[in-house]
């Protein structure tokens, strides 16, 4: 019984042959655009539906073979040449209609049969609705077919697809949740739990990788996955991703975009642009794509036409976070341009956004956390840190607050022969949260220093070979000083510092791809930085002299040689000229500075905060 339950042989050549049935020019209107294509799509929609009815349902589908069948339906159809995006809607449009009989894994409370007929209006007009994209309207009717015929994954999915596309996030994650506690392993749910966490890289990740497992075949998994790995700076993992969804589909816009923004950390700006307008050839309305575009360069007023284009993607309706990315896009456009009123205007509606969906900055929680480490690591217990668990000299800790100038000193450094950049790795975040207990109680062990020192000093090894050098730009380092000097006292740390406004103004207008929702707001930015501040005042007074090195980022780009040279002396190397020429240097920068270390030294960005002296009320009482 139990064998006969997993065949589903049948099911996969049925749904085959169904496909076969489809021909490619009668992909859903949502994905065609317009009126005429509605009309024959909904047509042959209605016309697949009526052929499944005598043919697949007398399968009597369970979760398994239903999964079985959708997958060879829906790959068939791609193999046809109908695009992944209008095979998930005709799958999906499909599974609904053969759901009359309920999946084995839902509970067992069958519908009163007196409810049976409203039930199969419900699911022709909801099908209808899907076919049309009108997710208002889907989500309308299959809210009242859960009423009805509760505890459907597929149905769940449906309605958290719906509420994406209303942008109503936390209710969308909720749904998606709520499929997956009836079917843990519905590829769709996870898929699209994945994406409305995505400002959470790693927990994104792990469902992609979990839904993978399920179904290492199912279209754009491995693109999503790939997003999910360039979020969190997993480059490498993430041109792999992108390379084996490429395979699959080379047709996949979003994998080309995906590519293109590693191109853009490497410095290869113009096949950057060739990879973007490729995948716009494509996809002509990919927000991401578009907003992509501005990040290659300083744009000018010759770019109405993308502005424009810019703006009407963004009021059609995109994903919460489609439009996110295009609103800081076009903020930097008018940046660029010199029109400071709808640049900032832009810059706020994408900050809004993205604080609907993000769990907030806890001024509070921080402010205690700074409290302990000051109480914790004092100047006596500092010096007495001895050699701690490594006496290595090999680590350079660049660190301050965000669009400080860290990306820049990291490219100066890493433009010594000697030296390699390491990017923003997590490793002491996550150490923090690890030991977090004995991090406040100011109780790391022995052991477990020279356990954290020879783990990160094998890391950066991995990341950049044996440099004499290697840089570690994290900003939030800066949070951890005394914890990280305890593991690795030898360890040398400069500190960028830069005027506060313009620090937080740039913060405020840079969209970060996770965990800095401090810069979503700017009274949580003035906090924030008023925290960093007492920290970074406090370690300046209690590390060993030498220890540390502050540079102020405006000096550095008045006086470029000078402070180079203190740089680099400071973390004994000799001098190399190739150091005042980091814009020359070629190496992948995975952070939102890509495009600027790639230019020279310039001054425009000292006091750019008076452009915008009317918005800014919450920072302007921040002194260095």
């Amino acid at each position: 019984m139990m064998l006969n339950w997993f065949n589903a042989r049948e099911a996969a050549e049925v749904g085959t042959a169904l496909a076969d049935q489809f021909a490619p020019q009668t992909a859903p209107a949502a994905s065609r655009g317009n009126g005429a294509a509605k009309g024959n799509s909904s047509n042959a929609l209605q016309e697949l539906l009526r052929s499944a009815d005598s043919t697949v349902r007398k399968l009597r589908l369970n979760v398994y073979k239903k999964a079985k069948f959708a997958n060879s339906f829906k790959w068939r159809l791609i193999e046809n040449g109908v695009s992944p995006k209008a095979a998930d809607e005709l799958t999906q449009a499909l599974i609904m209609h053969l759901s009359q009989q309920q999946d084995d894994s839902a509970p067992a409370t069958a519908a009163p049969r007196r409810d049976h007929e409203r039930i199969e209006s419900l699911r022709a007009r909801g099908n209808k609705a899907l076919a049309a994209g009108d997710h208002a309207q889907i989500f309308a009717l299959f809210t009242e077919f859960d009423a009805l015929d509760p505890g459907r994954p597929d149905v769940l999915n449906t309605l958290g697809v719906a509420l994406c596309h209303l942008q109503r996030i936390p209710e969308a994650e909720q749904r998606f949740r709520e499929a997956l506690e009836i079917d843990p392993n519905h590829v769709e749910a996870l898929s699209n739990l994945a994406g409305v966490v995505q400002a959470n890289p790693q927990e994104a990740e792990q469902w992609l990788r979990r839904a993978l497992k399920v179904n290492p075949k199912y279209p754009r998994l491995r693109t999503k996955l790939g997003i999910a790995l360039l979020s969190s700076a997993q480059t490498n993992e993430a041109k792999a991703a992108f390379r084996k969804a490429l395979k699959l589909d080379p047709n996949d816009a979003d994998a080309m975009i995906g590519m293109a923004k590693i191109l853009m950390s490497e410095g290869r700006f113009e096949e950057t642009e060739s990879k973007l307008k490729r995948a716009l050839k494509i996809e002509p309305r990919s927000a991401v794509a578009w907003a992509a575009l501005q990040g290659i360069r300083k744009m000018t007023l010759a770019d109405r036409e993308w502005v424009a284009k810019a703006e009407e993607i963004a009021g059609s309706g995109p994903t919460l976070w489609e439009e996110a990315e295009l609103r800081f896009a076009i903020g930097k456009y008018y940046d660029d341009v010199e029109e400071y009123a709808p640049a900032f205007a832009s810059y706020r509606r994408g900050n809004e956004l993205l604080k609907s969906v993000s769990d907030g900055y806890d001024r509070e929680a921080h402010a205690r956390f700074a409290d302990d480490m000051i109480r914790i690591y004092t100047r006596e217990m500092l010096a007495a840190a001895g050699t701690g668990g490594s006496a290595s000299a090999q680590p350079i800790f660049v660190l301050g607050m965000p669009r400080s100038g860290t990306s820049l000193t990291e490219q100066i450094i890493a433009s010594h022969p000697a030296a390699r950049g390491a990017g923003e790795p997590e490793f002491w975040l996550e150490a923090a949260r690890t030991h977090q207990g004995d991090l406040r109680q100011g109780q790391i062990s022995e052991p477990v220093k020279h356990q954290l020192a020879e783990d990160y000093l094998r890391f950066l090894e991995r990341r950049c070979g044996d440099a004499r050098r290697i840089v570690d730009k994290t900003p939030a380092n800066s949070d951890l000083v005394g914890f990280i000097h305890s593991v690795l006292p030898q360890a040398r740390i400069i500190r960028m510092r830069r005027d506060p406004i313009d620090t937080c103004l740039s913060c405020y207008f840079q969209r970060f791809s996770a965990g800095q929702t401090f810069t979503l707001d700017l009274g949580d930015l003035a906090a924030y930085y008023r925290t960093h501040q007492r920290l970074m005042n406090h370690w300046r007074s209690a590390l060993p002299p030498g220890t540390m090195l502050e540079v102020p980022y405006e000096e550095l780009v008045a006086d470029q040689e000078s402070w180079t040279r203190k740089i680099i002396d400071f973390i004994g190397l000799e001098w190399d000229e190739r150091c005042l020429a980091f814009h020359e240097t070629q190496r992948s920068v995975a952070t939102a500075s890509a495009w600027q270390v790639r230019q020279k030294i310039y001054k425009q960005s000292v006091q750019r905060w008076r452009h915008y002296e009317q918005f800014i009320g919450p920072l302007k009482g921040l002194r260095d």
